[in-house]
This record gives structure tokens, sequence and C-alpha cells, in this order.
């Protein structure tokens, strides 16, 4: 496992780890918060899917021992700039440890991480009608940038 895919530290009441297979029915309840519900055999084939991919992590944060939060990462090559870049496909922490400072904390470590994994940037998107997620990063120094437009593609 390369350094860009390892937790760096244990914080005094948060601790972060990569996920595993039996950290499904976690992932599942956290991806539903978010607003993607997800069952639990779902859950664990998109964990399989990130431990089968060396370009892909999904970090879980732990408080006493149970899972609070998760962040997502995906590192790309980003053809305009020539270089890599790690997005943050998912950042989610549970409505009773929200405001714990949990969020900053997987922020930091995807931060760390991109830089290990020799990113030179990191992005992520957030839906426009999460203003308090916006106003979180924002706090945490990441700026609004371009416009996201999205079509699904359906079935061929």
């Amino acid at each position: 496992m390369s350094q860009a895919f390892s937790p760096s530290h244990r914080a005094a009441d948060v601790d972060l780890r990569d996920a595993v297979p039996a950290d499904a029915d976690d992932v599942a309840g956290l991806l539903t918060e978010l607003g993607y519900p997800c069952e639990l055999h779902d859950a664990a084939d998109r964990i399989a899917t990130i431990l089968g991919n060396a370009r892909q992590a999904l970090v879980l944060a732990r408080r006493d021992g149970k899972v609070c939060g998760m962040a997502a990462l995906d590192f790309m090559y980003y053809l305009p700039l020539g270089t890599t870049t790690c997005r943050v496909t998912a950042l989610v922490v549970s409505p009773d440890a929200q405001g714990m400072g949990i969020g900053r904390h997987l922020l930091k470590e995807a931060e760390r991480r991109a830089r290990l994994g020799g990113a030179a940037r990191i992005e992520l998107t957030s839906g426009s009608q999460r203003t308090e997620a916006h106003a979180f990063y924002k706090a945490c120094g990441y700026s609004g940038g371009s416009v996201r437009f999205v079509k699904p593609l359906g079935s061929a």
C-alpha cells in the first residue's frame, strides 16, 4: 500500500482507517445519509471496487470505535494541467457527529494523501442545494471553481 493510501495518524478522539468489506453497513448508512440510498450488498461491491483500484481510497473516521464519517478519493490524470488531480468523490459525517471537527479531519487526511500521491491539486463537487457544506468547504480553504454539468446516459 502506498503512503498516499494509508492513514497518517490517530487524533485524540477520532481515528482514521481505510474501509474494508466488513464496513459495508456503515458505508451504506453514510451514503444514504448523503442522499445516495445504498443497500448493504451494493456498499460491499463499491468497497471491493475501490480496494481493487490503486488510484482510489475510502477513508473512514471513527469516534469511540464507531464509524461516523468517510471520504472517498479518486486520483486521476487531468489533461488540461498535465498532472494528477485528487477528487474527493464523497465526504460525509453522520448527523450526531457533525460540528466536532471530523469533516475537517477527513479533508486534511484527503489533502495529505493527495500530496503524497503526487496530485497538484485537490477538488470536490457539492450539490447546489448543500449551502451548509459550501460554507464548510470555504472555511477549510476551498474556493468556488467551475460549474459542473451532468447528463445521465441510461442504457445504450
